[in-house]
């Protein structure tokens, strides 16, 4: 198959992991089996239109920019994600791929820097978790736990210690927006002295919620 339901494609600031900041073309893809509480893509569950691989690389290619975001919604509940992953590596692009980690991503293109979302408590969607990801991940990829009170973090901590996960890859806590304060996660993280990146959504704080940014 190589056509993909796309919700959209924009051109923007990537506002999270180590390219924070940078230009970045994202593709978002249509659709999720999951409903995190503090999703602030729902607008992406449904909807979107079918494009050919082929006019998605076109239009990847109009902004002229390096790094390329597949996110969603949720990508590989697409199976021609796949394809689309392999094919912008092919054509020369620093790709990432944003995912929830609750469906299998061992057949992700190796050179995609994969961002898995393993769900906390506080997302209402811990039991959607696929930990057998964990052992797909290498050392360029980014595992990423969304804080979302005092419970999220001390959980967080504890999947890191059960699968060693700071020795495989780097590991992000992003405060939920609006909902656990970043100065406050700060600090647990320094008194804990965890070997984790702190990030905050530099989009929100740059354009809010829009849509596209």
């Amino acid at each position: 198959m190589s056509r993909l339901r796309i919700t959209e494609i924009f051109f923007s600031l990537q506002g999270e992991t180590r390219t924070v900041g940078l230009p970045t073309v994202f593709i978002r893809l249509t659709g999720c089996p999951l409903r995190c509480g503090y999703c602030d893509t729902a607008y992406a569950f449904q909807g979107g239109k079918q494009v050919e691989i082929e006019d998605i690389l076109t239009q990847v290619s109009s902004y002229g920019a390096h790094y390329v975001t597949v996110t969603g919604g949720e990508p590989l509940a697409q199976r021609a994600c796949l394809t689309l992953l392999q094919r912008l590596c092919d054509e020369g692009y620093e790709v990432s791929l944003e995912t929830s980690g609750a469906i299998d991503v061992s057949e992700v293109d190796p050179r995609v820097i994969k961002v898995i979302d393993i769900k906390t408590p506080g997302s209402l969607e811990v039991n959607k978790n696929k930990f057998e990801n964990i052992d797909h991940i290498l050392p360029h990829d980014q595992i990423k736990f969304v804080i979302c009170d005092r419970q999220d973090y001390d959980w967080a901590k504890l999947i890191m210690n059960q699968y060693k996960i700071a020795d495989r890859c780097e590991v992000l806590f992003s405060p939920s927006f609006e909902q656990q304060s970043p100065g406050e996660l700060a600090d647990w993280i320094l008194q804990d002295r965890l070997p984790v990146r702190l990030q905050i959504q530099l989009h929100k704080f740059l354009w809010g919620d829009a849509q596209g940014k």
